[in-house]
């Protein structure tokens, strides 16, 4: 009773010093439920280590094996047990881990978790299996209601096939299911979501992001990256923050056989969930690690792609028409500075999504005090401001902290393209803990301006968290 008193005091005085927001910031953030399905390919057991180093920050509902395009039984299959050498590693690490963040959930819970889903053939939905019943499992469960992202890290079949079960044993249940759906495609990597999911399931407007800028971290990263990004994708690099002595989990990540990065075309469909801060699951129009993406057709998010009057296809987004793909065969007429563009809502996270990776192979050897922890951004005023054009915006995180009592390095901008006001903004002492700009003149009502407040420690290695203060003119 003495610990509730105390507890209420100390709401109550920040409450009088009007740190309201404040307090409703620290509150638990509501972790994002994530079912994966994968095909097992060599860039998805790169993308499973890192996905394993951050399963403390959602509520895993899923692991499923899924078919593909480009793999299936009996066509480059990397065996229905592929996973276990991951989930045993993670299972060694895992003592560590927790160290770090008790919200790490054994490889128990994982395992009970991870089935096989649709894998014989291509895009083969006919048969019920252990993952699409398992997905039916969480989407027919009423005593959740919170949204759950599905990510199709392979085809769309095992969604699919869980779907059509719904479709003919529930179709009562179909809208309620579809209100809680999140779709994350890395492509479409069978032709299911074309030929049964928009058909049968379009009419609810599920929202849909289906991803080519993955391309930025995959095969080809090289040809993507930005000079002054690739350091972090070669072998020095991921020897010393990675490959090398780094626990058992890290041990298993099928880098290229000099070190360097191999892929991770997968990773951004779960970098999309990560809570760094930037708002991305508000709208796959804001842009995070996962990328930034706009809205085509129904409630289906593409890649904007920097061509005037470019047409996207009306089926498929995939290797054969993506226009990243596409720009990076030989023969294109797309140009470095097309490219640059395209692949930048991906590359321009790239150095503090590999500082982030490198913390979390640390957290699997080192101790507490050994190791470096993100800090958090701290707002003394909400993240939504409505103000007219002309006013004077004074924003102030002088509030943030780090859990390792590092220095704290702050940095405001303007993310122009998630702005529906176009011009640029003179942000005034934009490397200060407070800032302020003036609302230009000639700003409309209802257009938007996002300022991204990104804070960086000084912590080996370097980590990096976001605060996106949105305003709106009114």
């Amino acid at each position: 009773m003495k610990n509730k008193l105390k507890i209420q005091l100390a709401i109550t005085a920040l409450l009088a010093l009007g740190f309201s927001n404040l307090i409703a910031q620290n509150k638990a953030v509501e972790k994002t439920r994530v079912i994966v399905t994968s095909d097992g390919e060599i860039d998805d057991q790169c993308s499973i280590v890192r996905f394993l180093y951050y399963v403390n920050e959602w509520d895993v509902e899923g692991i499923i094996t899924s078919s593909s395009q480009y793999h299936w039984h009996g066509h480059k299959w990397p065996g229905d047990d592929w996973i276990e050498p991951y989930l045993d590693a993670y299972e060694k690490d895992y003592p560590n881990l927790v160290k770090h963040d008790p919200e790490f959930p054994t490889a128990a819970f994982l395992r009970e978790r991870t089935l096989l889903g649709n894998v014989k053939t291509e895009g083969e939905m006919t048969e019920v299996t252990a993952g699409s019943s398992h997905i039916v499992k969480v989407l027919l469960d009423e005593t959740d209601d919170r949204p759950i992202w599905i990510q199709a890290w392979g085809g769309t079949n095992t969604i699919a096939r869980a779907l059509k079960t719904i479709e003919e044993n529930h179709p009562e249940k179909m809208k309620y299911v579809a209100n809680k759906i999140r779709l994350y495609l890395i492509w479409e990597q069978d032709i299911t979501f074309q030929e049964y999911i928009r058909p049968h399931w379009g009419k609810y407007n599920i929202p849909t992001i289906i991803s080519d800028q993955f391309e930025a971290i995959a095969y080809r990263w090289a040809k993507v990256q930005p000079k002054e990004m690739l350091p972090y994708f070669e072998g020095p690099w991921m020897k010393a923050n990675i490959l090398e002595n780094h626990g058992a989990l890290a041990a298993l990540y099928p880098a290229m056989e000099n070190g360097d990065f191999r892929s991770e075309g997968d990773s951004p469909a779960f970098l999309h969930t990560i809570p760094t801060g930037l708002r991305s699951l508000e709208s796959p129009g804001y842009g995070g690690w996962g990328g930034r993406f706009v809205k085509v057709r129904e409630n289906t998010w593409l890649d904007p792609v920097p061509v005037s009057g470019y047409q996207y296809p009306e089926g498929r987004w995939y290797g054969s028409n993506g226009w990243g793909r596409q720009s990076l065969r030989e023969g294109s007429k797309a140009t470095p500075a097309q490219r640059h563009e395209y692949f930048k809502p991906m590359w321009r996270w790239s150095d503090a999504m590999q500082n982030d990776f490198a913390a979390r192979a640390d957290w699997a050897v080192k101790s507490y005090e050994e190791a470096n922890h993100e800090p958090e951004v701290i707002l003394k005023h909400k993240d939504d401001l409505s103000l007219k054009a002309g006013a004077k915006v004074k924003l102030d995180a002088s509030l943030s902290t780090d859990p390792d009592k590092d220095q704290l390095n702050f940095k405001w901008w303007k993310h122009q393209e998630a702005s529906t006001y176009p011009e640029s903004i003179a942000i005034r002492n934009s490397e200060s803990e407070k800032t302020t700009f003036t609302i230009p003149e000639n700003a409309s009502k209802g257009q938007t301006i996002h300022i991204v407040c990104e804070v960086s420690d000084n912590g080996t290695p370097k980590l990096t968290r976001y605060r996106r203060i949105i305003i709106t003119v009114k």
